[in-house]
């Protein structure tokens, strides 16, 4: 039997099988509220067959998100929006769905990524001041972010739990805290941004401090039964930087405070990262991480194959795998991964009749017959 299409649970969330869609920013939100844009998309990939669909990296401020066009839940219009596109979603599908609560800091204030994707002025029209834990801009040449003072950590906080708790509101059924990529709780976590002289930086205890103070007011602030879980950049890829010995430390306090499930990427916090990129590149840290925390470990970055993922999971390198850009190429991706490991899949019954010859029950509970 495939390990990969075995269940999984997440605190008391029960997976179908351990592929999980990763959080794919789409730049297609209106004042952060999601479009027809976020329901075809959303749509098509929660029919994937999929165990678990996380909804993109959506801001908890206006100042806290990527682009103009981020995704947010930091308004009532923004919340009706989204549960809009979940209720639709959910008729044509039982996938749980989760979503990224995440702060750009001073990644925010950004072009999309097809317009190149660089620091928008605060003096232009849809620029804004960006905020960080110091004045430390993300690379030579931008505008330097205002570091955050008591008044503005307060701000954060308060965000970060409002946003929680229209989660809870609109049903979501599980949420991951962005502690990676460079965003905001990276920085605080990173000697490379965080240069504070206070409680919040200098020592690891003190750089962790803020992300573990997000992290367990969002537990507190989600319904009991659903989890929460974090999301976290294992290493800067540059030397002086958050390293995956680091990481094992935030992940154990991280789990002490409820943390459901750790999920492993890297990089982003600095343009001199040095990423060595190749199959399965952050498997590895993953793995390390596996080894010492006791919730499951999602591992993410170019995991393209079938049998790839398949013995990830068998090597108990990680509990589950994360795809995104493979997702997107191929939103079938769970279907041919079961086709090819002999798994099953759930699927909609309008499309149970197009399961290939020779695996005509790769789609759970099918009934084929017809006049």
């Amino acid at each position: 039997m495939s390990k990969l299409f075995s269940p999984l649970q997440i605190g008391h969330l029960r997976l179908e099988n351990r592929i999980i869609i990763a959080p794919m920013c789409q730049y297609s939100a209106d004042a952060g509220s999601a479009t027809d844009w976020h329901l075809m998309h959303l749509g098509q990939l929660a029919m994937s067959g999929a165990g678990l669909l996380i909804i993109e990296a959506t801001a908890v401020s206006p100042e806290g998100r990527i682009s103009p066009q981020d995704l947010g839940l930091f308004s009532d219009a923004n919340e009706v929006a989204l549960e809009r596109v979940l209720k639709s979603v959910r008729t044509v599908s039982s996938m749980p769905i989760a979503i990224q609560l995440g702060h750009a800091g001073r990644k925010a204030s950004s072009d999309v990524p097809w317009e190149g994707g660089s620091q928008i002025n605060p003096n232009k029209p849809d620029g804004w001041q960006t905020v960080a834990p110091s004045p430390v801009p993300h690379a030579a040449g931008e505008h330097a972010p205002h570091a955050l003072d008591a008044a503005g950590l307060a701000k954060v906080r308060d965000d970060f739990v409002a946003a929680t708790q229209r989660a809870a509101r609109i049903g979501l059924d599980g949420i991951e805290i962005h502690m990676a990529h460079g965003y905001l709780m990276h920085q605080f976590l990173s000697p490379l941004a965080n240069r504070r002289e206070d409680e919040y930086g200098g020592s690891l205890e003190n750089r962790m401090r803020f992300p573990l103070e997000i992290l367990k007011l969002v537990r507190e602030a989600f319904p009991a039964g659903r989890p929460v879980w974090i999301r976290l950049s294992a290493t800067d890829w540059v030397e002086g930087g958050w390293d995956v010995e680091q990481s094992v430390v935030l992940c154990r306090q991280a789990e002490a405070l409820g943390a459901a499930a750790i999920h492993v990427s890297s990089g982003g916090v600095s343009p001199a990262q040095n990423i060595a990129l190749g199959p399965g590149y952050q498997v590895e840290f993953a793995r390390q991480i596996k080894q010492t925390c006791g919730v499951p470990v999602i591992a993410v970055g170019l995991i393209t194959e079938p049998e790839q993922a398949e013995q990830i999971i068998s090597r108990s390198d990680a509990d589950a795998v994360a795809l995104a850009r493979g997702m997107l190429y191929d939103p079938r991706w769970p279907w041919h991964a079961a086709a090819a490991l002999g798994g099953q899949v759930p699927a909609p019954p309008q499309y149970w009749r197009s399961a290939p010859q020779g695996v005509r029950d790769l789609f759970k509970s099918a009934v084929h017959g017809q006049r």
